[in-house]
Formats: C-alpha cells, sequence, structure tokens
C-alpha cells in the first residue's frame, strides 16, 4: 500500500540526490553561478515548498490531532530544523549575491552554508525517515495515510519547479550530470 509517510521517503530521495550534486559542487570548488542559483531554487521550490510544506501544513497538524505535540518532542525538533535549513539557504543566497558582484570571498559563504545544509539535511532525513514517519505509520489510520496522500497529491499539482513535479527531478538530474 502507498502511504503519505512513503511519499515522503520518495521525496527525500531526490532531495538526498540534490544534497549529493552539493556536496560535489564543493568538493571540486564549482564557481557555476548559474548551478548555485538553480541549486537554492531546487531547495525553496522542491525540498522547502513542496515537502516540507507537505509536512508543515498537511503531515505535522494531522498527527497534532493524535497526540503529538508541535512545541516539543520530533514535531518541534523537525520544524527547527526545517527553520535552520531555510537559514542556511538564506546564506547561500547572499554569498551567490556576492560573488556575482565581484566578492570573490563570498563563494566561502556559499561552501560553508551549502556544507552546513547537507550536514543538516542528511540527519534531519535520518530521523524522519527512522524515528517520526515511524510514529506517524504507527498513529495514522490507513484512511489518515490516503486522506494524507490526496491532499499532497494537490500539493503535487500547484506548479512545482516551473509547471510539474517532474520538472524538478529533471532539474536534478541535469545537475547531476554536471557533476559526474
Amino acid at each position: 500500500m502507498n502511504t503519505a509517510t512513503k511519499n515522503l521517503e520518495n521525496d527525500h530521495v531526490n532531495i538526498l540526490r540534490l544534497i549529493d550534486v552539493m556536496e560535489k559542487m564543493i568538493l571540486v570548488k564549482s564557481v557555476n553561478t548559474d548551478h548555485f542559483e538553480k541549486t537554492v531554487s531546487l531547495i525553496k521550490s522542491y525540498a522547502d515548498g513542496l515537502h516540507h510544506a507537505k509536512e508543515e501544513n498537511l503531515l505535522f497538524p494531522l498527527m497534532a490531532k493524535r497526540g503529538f505535540s508541535s512545541e516539543q518532542g520530533p514535531i518541534a525538533v523537525m520544524l527547527h530544523d526545517h527553520a535552520e535549513g531555510r537559514d542556511y539557504v538564506k546564506g547561500m543566497a547572499e554569498g551567490i549575491a556576492g560573488y556575482k558582484i565581484g566578492n570573490d570571498s563570498a563563494l566561502a559563504k556559499i561552501y560553508e552554508n551549502m556544507q552546513g545544509y547537507i550536514t543538516l539535511l542528511r540527519n534531519h532525513i535520518a530521523k524522519e525517515n527512522n524515528v517520526l514517519f515511524r510514529m506517524a505509520d504507527n498513529s495514522l489510520s490507513e484512511n489518515d495515510q490516503q486522506e494524507l496522500l490526496k491532499e499532497f497529491a494537490k500539493v503535487e499539482n500547484e506548479g512545482v519547479c516551473g509547471e510539474v513535479l517532474s520538472d524538478c527531478i529533471l532539474a536534478i538530474g541535469k545537475l547531476e550530470v554536471a557533476y559526474k
């Protein structure tokens, strides 16, 4: 049976692909601002705009209705991680802007914020896949999961990454090819 938590785990596969690309950008000391900007755009539209929206607007509120606190415990930790991730993305964007106007030292800010995001998200995804989603699976009914999937489908069809969700996946694939 397809479940809402499985849908979110599938998102994680693609987010981890993007994180792997980011790691390679740092390793090869990329200076390609188009790639940096595409990465930030994908994080904002796919990881945050789509995936985190499904969690924050749909899954977490339903879990709260089932007795989970959003003020402490796993949901609160996930929300904190999401906010921290947004700070790293903001730092990347600021670094890119500085680098584009000739501030070569801004490159270090880009790499530093990328590395922070990479580390945060790898740990975050492990916590969600291994702890939070298993708690959700144990507390949500089959009907809850299917209703969430219907709501997720609506979010996924709201023009993410341009037109459709597959545009995000294709964009990640193009970055992977550039950093093979």
